[in-house]
């Protein structure tokens, strides 16, 4: 960067309708000044669904404890090996298989195994529980911690925004491309407060990137027209507030800030335009198509973008749901039958444990695109991935029917070297002295993002009070 843009950049000041280019001004002048600190902190969570196959997650030349190793059976949490905690850096093993295509990254990979996240409810999903650590499976009873980053990180129009399959609309017969809006139980700003993720990657192009393809007059009018409507609404406002009470005057209250909230958006956004325009993906076919794996395609690649713009700072992708059949590995069998599988076969001649380590490829190989565009990006000494954090976890922890006992967890990126990468982590088994939760992991990147929460998070298990489970991840923070 040039002296003369520095100089630019220092001196740059905003007038009052200039407010909303603030947080990318910031941005700028932190890369102009080279604060490697202060670059925003960024997480992409993938949460997919029946669980994530831990058997294919130990690294090449490690002993694998999940398998049985006179007969190869697979094992549960409760059944495998006894002993400490196994910390191994990644660079003297291959990576199994399954995650090949994270091969060149693996210095700033950490694979963590056997973490617990018992006591919430739940047989196939844990619901909001997952990403919150409490017993609400189909209720938000508190904030994820997506939200609570994205809370925490915003500088963007989107503290948070989430991507996902359409639920039980893609996998009905009456399915339609522009289905929009579906909530899979998943994010949560607080109690009852659950966020609605966008399901069609058409939709979701126009939502993020519209400054890419409207003029620069359509993008004034729409956000004159939201300023005058919330003029229009702010004049009666009170009026009506005066006659409601209780709960009523609290909708009411939200109501009003919900349009507030859209006209801040687009304001945010139209002083992104040439940014947004910049990084926009190119709007195709594509973005129609009911293929599962041509939708978590596009999905992370509007995620990429949108991140990479400086639209949001987090963001929450769900890649699939227990009904969808992935027909492009020539499998009949829906995620939900191949978890009952096991080491039956499915429709190709696949064992339903086979098929599943497919299946993630298939999401670890978008990881892999995702990761590649993030380091492709300067930013300071290093590049975007360094101050990105992608999360690859599962809904049902390790199992396609888990207690939570063994939830794993792949980790792929970098947090301004707040954390220790590069690592094969695997906990003592549940219940075990040195056994920790995904809470102490939560605790952990809530830290790294600066997020001052020292102790605990989320519901603690009752079962484990002879163990100590404060704290985040030793092994982990640097």
């Amino acid at each position: 960067m040039t002296y003369k843009r520095r100089q630019f950049l220092r001196d740059l000041s905003l007038g009052g309708s200039s407010l909303a280019m603030a947080p990318f001004l910031h941005s700028l002048r932190t890369h102009a000044a080279g604060n490697a600190a202060a670059f925003p902190k960024r997480f992409v969570f993938v949460v997919k669904s029946s669980g994530i196959d831990k058997y294919n997650l130990v690294p090449d030349g490690l002993t694998n404890h999940f398998v049985d190793e006179k007969f190869g059976q697979k094992l549960g949490n409760r059944s495998r090996r006894e002993g400490a905690l196994v910390d191994v850096p990644l660079a003297k093993h291959k990576l199994p298989a399954k995650l090949a295509a994270l091969e060149k990254f693996k210095d700033r990979m950490t694979i963590i195994q056997s973490l617990s996240g018992v006591g919430f409810r739940g047989n196939h999903t844990k619901g909001f529980g997952t990403l919150s650590l409490h017993d609400s499976e189909k209720v938000a009873i508190a904030p994820t911690l997506d939200c609570l980053l994205g809370q925490h990180l915003s500088t963007g129009p989107y503290p948070m925004y989430g991507m996902a399959m359409n639920g039980q609309l893609l996998e009905s017969a009456g399915w339609k491309p522009e289905d929009s809006y579906c909530y899979p139980n998943l994010s949560a700003y607080g109690a009852a407060k659950p966020v609605a993720y966008q399901g069609s990657p058409r939709k979701a192009f126009i939502e993020l990137f519209s400054a890419a393809v409207e003029s620069p007059e359509q993008l004034k009018k729409k956000i004159a027209l939201n300023g005058n409507l919330m003029d229009f609404l702010g004049k009666d406002a009170r009026r009506v507030e005066r006659q409601l009470s209780g709960n009523d005057k609290e909708r009411f209250a939200l109501y009003l800030e919900s349009f507030d909230s859209l006209r801040k958006i687009e304001e945010k956004k139209a002083a992104l335009t040439e940014q947004v325009r910049k990084h926009a993906p190119k709007l195709t076919d594509r973005y129609n198509s009911i293929a599962p794996s041509t939708r978590i395609e596009s999905h992370f690649e509007i995620a990429s973008a949108a991140i990479i713009a400086g639209l949001t700072n987090v963001i929450t992708l769900r890649p699939d749901t227990l009904g969808v059949k992935y027909t492009e590995l020539k499998l009949s069998n829906s995620v939900h039958a191949l978890g009952h599988l096991q080491e039956n076969k499915a429709s190709n001649g696949w064992t339903g444990h086979q098929a599943r380590m497919e299946v993630e490829k298939l999401h670890l190989k978008q990881i892999a695109k995702m990761a590649e565009k993030f380091a492709s990006i300067p930013e300071g000494n290093g590049s975007m991935l360094d101050n990105t954090m992608i999360v690859y976890t599962s809904c049902s922890s390790g199992d396609h029917h888990c207690a939570g006992h063994d939830w794993p967890f792949v980790l792929l990126g970098g947090m301004g070297k707040k954390l220790n990468m590069g690592r094969y982590l695997e906990y003592p088994k549940y219940g075990s002295k040195g056994h920790r939760t995904v809470g102490n992991l939560y605790l952990s990147l809530m830290q790294a993002a600066g997020l001052n929460i020292t102790e605990t998070f989320g519901q603690l298990d009752s079962n484990l009070k002879h163990l100590n489970l404060k704290g985040p991840l030793a092994e982990l923070m640097s």
